[in-house]
């Protein structure tokens, strides 16, 4: 479906408002048109007529009276069109960012790993403004200026047929412009709207990146590669803006005297013949209707360049709405026992560059299953395919011998929790960022989660304490009580299945030891997996998986991979001596 099919589409859902706001807008064109005909009666029967005697006022009075009242009229209807129409374009543009902003829940995560978050931004608020614009303006402008115009023609058409026909040359003078303003501004406006995608991706990295920017004093290139890519939006929105100045009030002009000059060729060759005699009020009519007709003219004109603004973007967010992404299920099923198994399972991010391979093991109920090895070895990717946040390329995963790659992925995670190496903690409180408002978990649920992980201990020093106010990141928290804030959040749902992704890597000793206290308790019932870098906090696991390149090539608990000699024993040596962690 093109993209004007696909806004008309959205348009036909408000079909209730859009229609009567167009018959409003039609009674008020109508009653505004009528002036110059009462003004033509006026002249022609009361005013020419009574140039050799008294002038009677009476009718004349009542002539002014129906004027002045279809002003009025028409003032009151054109405010209620206007609200109509307004408020229509509000509803449908309210609608499509519902639309796309849950189209993008719907998304793998697959496709953020390749596009800057600045531009998924600039396509939920930029582009669907200017969309907003094109129902607001541009379609209310053309409707408007389209009605008015229709309504000209036939006062001109009944006035004087032969003329009227005359002034239809205006209408192939707009068609021919907009096609040929539409094939230069288009691909102008794709590279226009691209560009500011560009530095609305740039912008949002360089604020969440400001810390090493200012840290390794960037701030200088930072600012020329912005300022260049500034340049070229600029240099982009000059050649645009000279089209727009050298045809839209200039074309206009043009046409207009065109129009008078038909109109003055006519009407002086009219009076030229004893056959025709052209009224006074006749000609005034003729000279303010043609008036009028450049008003919607000019509208029209003035509003090409934002259609064109607005189609480009509309073909953006649609080609995101196109993306293929899966409904968010509600299915429930009944919690898991927990029992977790790979067979064979492979992946690549990309392509056939497998960055698992024919990875197998089995993690029982209630079992803590570790994973460790170097930077790149696997071991977040096996974490990422457990959580579907990616699917396998051979093999399988199942879950209490469901194959999980048959389930939706959020009945999958229903009771699955996970605490990341960075914690996100969004903008609310320490309580809403546990709840993450799911009914199901009371304030008494928040605040034992938070006591079971020993969260009392690191946030008491906070004033308002789970009602504490936390900031984008959680950036006034330090990075041991974001991380008890994650913990207790995935707590908080009581999981089957609970994931550490290198939980405990960026935190302190003494907050290390809360949280490893509270697992001992709290895995009780859980299947555990922990990627851990200080192999000291796993010695307890009842299973370790040590993972190079893909690949598991060594597996057992602590004492068993110690007696073995290998890979697992140097890493441990290792840290033991010096104290450091494994990538």
């Amino acid at each position: 479906m093109s993209t004007g099919k696909r806004l008309v589409q959205y348009a036909l859902d408000y079909k209730k408002l859009l229609i009567t706001g167009i018959i409003l807008l039609a009674f008020a064109v109508a009653a505004d048109l009528m002036g110059p005909m009462i003004a033509k009666k006026i002249i022609d029967d009361h005013i020419a007529t009574s140039l050799d005697k008294s002038i009677n006022f009476t009718p004349i009075a009542k002539l002014l009276a129906v004027f002045f009242g279809l002003a009025v009229v028409t003032a009151i209807l054109r405010y209620f069109q206007y609200l109509l129409l307004q408020n229509a374009a509000n509803r449908i543009i309210q609608k499509m960012r519902n639309e796309l902003y849950g189209h993008i829940q719907t998304l793998p995560i697959r496709y953020f790993d390749n596009l800057p978050a600045g531009k998924v931004v600039a396509r939920i608020t930029n582009d669907t403004e200017a969309i907003r614009n094109l129902y607001v303006t541009v379609v209310s402008q053309f409707a408007i200026s389209g009605m008015y115009m229709l309504g000209i023609f036939i006062a001109l058409f009944y006035l004087d047929p032969k003329m009227g026909a005359i002034t239809l040359f205006v209408l192939p003078v707009l068609y021919i412009w907009m096609k040929l303003y539409r094939r230069f501004a288009a691909k102008v406006n794709h590279i226009i709207r691209s560009k500011n995608s560009e530095m609305n991706a740039m912008i949002n990295e360089s604020i969440n990146g400001m810390t090493i920017i200012q840290a390794f004093r960037r701030e200088k290139q930072m600012d020329g590669e912005f300022n260049e890519l500034n340049d070229e939006h600029y240099k982009y929105q000059s050649k645009l803006l000279k089209v727009e100045a050298a045809t839209s009030h200039n074309l206009v002009d043009i046409i207009r005297s065109l129009a008078f000059v038909f109109l003055i060729w006519y009407f002086g060759g009219a009076s030229l013949s004893a056959e025709s005699v052209i009224s006074v009020g006749m000609l005034y009519a003729f000279v303010d209707y043609i008036t009028r007709l450049f008003n919607p003219i000019t509208g029209v004109v003035n509003q090409f360049a934002r259609l064109e603004h607005s189609l480009v973007a509309a073909e953006r967010v649609f080609s995101l709405m196109d993306r293929q992404g899966e409904p968010v299920s509600d299915e429930k099923i009944a919690r898991y026992r927990g029992n977790v198994r790979f067979e064979d399972v492979w992946f690549a991010y990309k392509d056939e560059e497998y960055v698992l391979k024919d990875i197998s093991f089995e993690a029982k109920q209630g079992e803590t299953v570790a994973l460790v090895g170097h930077t790149g070895s696997g071991k977040s990717s096996i974490m990422n395919l457990l959580f579907r946040f990616y699917d396998v390329s051979k093999g399988k995963i199942t879950i209490d011998g469901m194959n999980i790659g048959n389930m939706s992925r959020q009945t999958i995670r229903d009771h699955m929790g996970i605490v990341l190496q960075d914690p996100y903690l969004f903008s609310g409180t320490v309580e809403s960022n546990i709840s993450l408002g799911d009914a199901r978990i009371s304030r008494e649920k928040v605040q034992d989660a938070l006591d079971a992980v020993g969260g009392d201990r690191v946030l008491k020093h906070l004033p308002g304490g789970i009602d504490e106010p936390v900031v984008e990141k959680g950036s006034t928290l330090s990075s041991g009580q974001r991380q008890l804030i994650s913990f207790a959040r995935a707590l908080a749902f009581d999981p089957a299945i609970l994931i550490l992704d290198e939980a405990t890597s960026n935190i302190d000793t003494e907050t290390e030891e809360i949280i490893q206290h509270a697992m001992d308790v709290l895995k009780k019932g859980r299947t555990t997996f922990i990627i851990a870098h200080r192999l000291s906090t796993i010695k307890n696991a009842d299973r370790i998986l040590v993972l190079d390149r893909g690949e598991i090539v060594e597996q057992g608990n602590h004492d068993e991979l110690l007696a073995l000699g290998g890979q697992y024993a140097q890493m441990y040596k290792l840290q033991a001596g010096n104290g450091s962690s494994v990538g």
